[in-house]
């Protein structure tokens, strides 16, 4: 599987965990913006890695061109006096240096290649994972709208209730209220025409009435038994009493 198809299948993966998991989607979903900037860094270190080993080579090719011109000069220097055998050694090294140049450039070109490759598909994946950075910003924004206007209609739920028991205490306050109000004005109409005092006065009235009956009752129960002792003194020839005082 290709970088960009294990990237692809990665975003997939992650969005279907999204929508089978209970979790907050907003963190989820930059748990996975954040997942996808590694995987961007490790391409990044990857490319990094390609271009040090292509370098590498480079100046190792460098240094045995260098050693190329050495060896050609050493050999010119050779058979100026007269000495083709260490000529000879010197184009023989010379050849090895160059043998050696030509598979190091082969090897700088497939590695150039490879960079120039990562560096397209770093691009590619940069481009993806900023597209995918707005998705989930936009996703974001409409969950936490759905969220907001769920908890709106919830307090609205919750509102009606209490809005219903709200007016109902609201009534028995009002009742209330226009029942002292009414006394209130009762009492201020007795007090301008001087009725107040004796209606306020009524209750020791009554008491007064019921010691009335109360002591009445007491007297004639009291004559009603003096009576009876007299009667049955004069019958018995005792002389009468004299009330005291």
């Amino acid at each position: 599987m290709s970088l960009l198809g294990r990237l692809a299948y990665t975003i997939r993966a992650k969005l279907n965990a999204l929508l089978n998991r209970a979790s907050d989607p907003s963190a989820e979903l930059d748990y996975s913006y954040e997942e996808l900037r590694d995987e961007l860094q490790n391409v990044t270190r990857g490319v990094a890695d390609v271009t040090t080993q292509k370098k590498r080579l480079e100046i190792h090719r460098r240094r045995l061109r260098e050693n190329v011109e050495k060896y050609d000069g050493q050999a010119r220097e050779a058979m100026r006096a007269d000495r083709e055998d260490l000529a000879r050694k010197a184009l023989a090294k010379k050849q090895t240096h160059v043998g050696q140049i030509a598979d190091l450039s082969d090897q700088i070109d497939e590695l150039q290649a490879t960079q120039d490759r990562l560096v397209g598909k770093r691009a590619e994946l940069a481009s993806r994972i900023e597209q995918f950075r707005t998705e989930k910003e936009t996703m974001k924004a409409r969950y936490e709208a759905a969220e907001a206007s769920a908890r709106v209609a919830e307090a609205f739920t919750g509102v009606g209730d209490e809005m219903a028991d709200v007016s109902r205490a609201i009534e028995r306050v009002s009742e209330r209220t226009e029942r002292m109000e009414a006394r209130a004005a009762a009492l201020e109409e007795l007090e301008e025409s001087g009725q107040l005092e004796s209606v306020l006065d009524e209750g020791d009235d009554v008491e007064r009435e019921l010691d009335r009956l109360s002591n009445e009752r007491a007297v004639e129960y009291e004559l009603e038994r003096l009576r009876g002792e007299l009667g049955e003194g004069a019958e018995a020839g005792e002389p009468e009493l004299e009330p005291t005082a």
